[in-house]
């Protein structure tokens, strides 16, 4: 069973009525990732046929944790053309504009979507919470996922899953009593990541619907394999958690 206890150092802080502000810990993701910005190659895979269907080629699509835009360059191939990149790191924004010039990018702080309610058709986060290791952090992002859809838009939601080679193990079982949560793990390089049950995704995506879930083997950054999930949600008229 999952356990739900947090790291200090993950946990955020409320400073004023529903403004969440990160500490240090989370300062220290956004600065790794600046430093790999030209260095990192994601290949998580993006299947488009539920974004064409359901939000057209024209539809407005956000890519939320965008990197370097390399999503942004297969949906522009692809033939869509109303297209939005948000990531909390300057460096893989700066890569975005430079290489893959195809969308308006942002630099968000992380706490909020920079965008009014009901903007997109289709929101992308694709290994994005593998990136995100604290819970509450997770379930905000959802909540404002929600908030920046239409009714009827889609939320692609694809990430990494607890895998139980020997190599996963030990260091899920090394870090556990650090960070309080089987399936976070720190790299040397200086970064902290996470691995997640089927069941927590799920839990997140409670005030979707649910279209479809696949489960799938993807390439890690670093070249691994990793178990990995795809599940394609969509905004109902209704919060299905009310």
């Amino acid at each position: 069973m999952e356990q739900t206890r947090v790291s200090p150092s993950w946990q955020p802080k409320l400073s004023t009525p529903g403004v969440l502000v990160y500490d240090r810990g989370m300062e220290a993701q956004a600065s790794y990732w600046d430093a790999v910005a030209y260095k990192k190659r994601f290949g998580h895979p993006l299947l488009t046929g539920e974004l064409e269907k359901r939000a057209g080629l024209g539809g407005r699509i956000l890519d939320y944790g965008c990197g370097y835009g390399r999503s942004i360059r297969e949906l522009h191939e692809r033939g869509f053309c109303n297209l939005d990149g948000v990531d909390t790191s300057a460096g893989m924004i700066a890569r975005a504009r430079a290489e893959n010039p195809f969308a308006r990018y942002v630099l968000t702080s992380g706490s909020e979507i920079p965008f009014s309610r009901g903007s997109f058709d289709a929101v992308l986060l694709l290994a994005v919470l593998t990136c995100m290791p604290d819970s509450s952090a997770q379930a905000r992002l959802f909540s404002e996922l929600f908030r920046v859809l239409k009714v009827g838009g889609i939320l692609y939601v694809s990430d990494l899953l607890i895998n139980s080679d020997a190599r996963n193990r030990r260091r899920y079982e090394r870090f556990e009593p650090r960070h309080g949560l089987y399936g976070v793990f720190e790299l040397e390089e200086g970064v902290t990541l996470r691995h997640h049950t089927r069941e927590h995704l799920e839990r997140l995506a409670a005030s979707f619907k649910t279209i479809s879930v696949q489960q799938f083997q993807a390439e890690t950054m670093n070249g691994h394999q990793s178990r990995a999930i795809r599940m394609i949600l969509q905004k109902p008229s209704r919060n299905l958690r009310a």
